[in-house]
């Protein structure tokens, strides 16, 4: 089967979500086809997890830099999306990539992630089932999460599903470069030696392109290796794309009624 290869422009973090969503609905419904799409932020965006409380953000913090914050239809915990390749992969529920669970549909699609990283020149390890944790710090890239990918131990690429009637959306974030404690500074501290202790166990758990290489990965250089990576790991074939004209209007839409609200982002507790 062929699919689609979308390298879209950087957007924020709500048009992000939202294409996401978008493209996993039009594929649900067999209007789209499967579609690996390759992405970026601007500006600089602080993303929580499905059921993460909006309590973890310090909002006063993430005003002062700038960034954006948006809630994902993924769970997990806060990303800053700066400096990144993110990747989402949309496939219908049947499709031999995505069938039989989130578990085996997770150890296929990094097959294709750890190939993109060897090219990178990444020799990098997927880590084996772990069980939940019952008290999950706030930062996504602090503790690697099953079949996650890892260099040395430290967490590189994280990633997380979304499953509709007939779709999965799993997406993912590749730091590139930069520091990968930043997201601590966007996230509420009893003190500021409470902050740098986790930036500290940050830095020690998580890795970036750049640390891996001695050397910077640009963009590209990262979104030639994801579509080499797939189709020589996982037997895809790829035509570029871009959104339909449904997708698009359904994105707007999800984007002004969802993903940009704060009835949305700002929640404490989602069911």
């Amino acid at each position: 089967m062929t699919w689609r290869l979308q390298l879209s422009s950087p957007a924020n973090g709500a048009w992000n979500m939202a294409v996401d969503e978008a493209i996993l609905q039009a594929v649900a419904c067999d209007e789209a086809p499967p579609t690996l799409r390759l992405y970026a932020w601007s500006p600089p965006c602080l993303s929580l997890g499905y059921s993460q409380s909006w309590d973890d953000i310090d909002m006063a913090q993430v005003q002062a830099h700038g960034w954006d914050v948006v809630r994902r239809p993924t769970g997990g915990r806060a990303i800053l999306h700066t400096d990144e390749l993110t990747y989402a992969i949309i496939a219908p529920t049947h499709h031999p990539l995505m069938h039989g669970g989130v578990l085996p549909s997770y150890r296929r699609i990094a097959r294709g992630l750890l190939a993109a990283l060897r090219i990178l020149g990444i020799e990098a390890q997927m880590e084996g089932e772990r069980a939940p944790s019952q008290q999950a710090p706030p930062v996504c890239f602090e503790v690697p999460s099953s079949y996650e990918i890892t260099v040395n131990g430290r967490k590189l690429l994280g990633s997380a599903q979304a499953r509709s009637a007939g779709a999965v959306l799993q997406h993912g974030t590749l730091p590139l470069w930069g520091d990968i404690a930043r997201v601590a500074e966007g996230l509420r501290f009893p003190d500021q030696e409470s902050r740098v202790q986790a930036q500290e166990a940050i830095r020690n758990r998580a890795t970036t392109v750049s640390a891996c290489l001695g050397r910077e990965v640009t963009w590209q250089e990262a979104a030639n290796a994801f579509q080499r990576g797939f189709e020589e790991a996982l037997g895809m074939a790829f035509t570029m794309g871009v959104l339909t004209e449904s997708e698009y209007a359904l994105a707007a839409t999800l984007r002004d009624k969802k993903y940009a609200s704060e009835g949305w982002t700002r929640r404490r507790q989602m069911t």
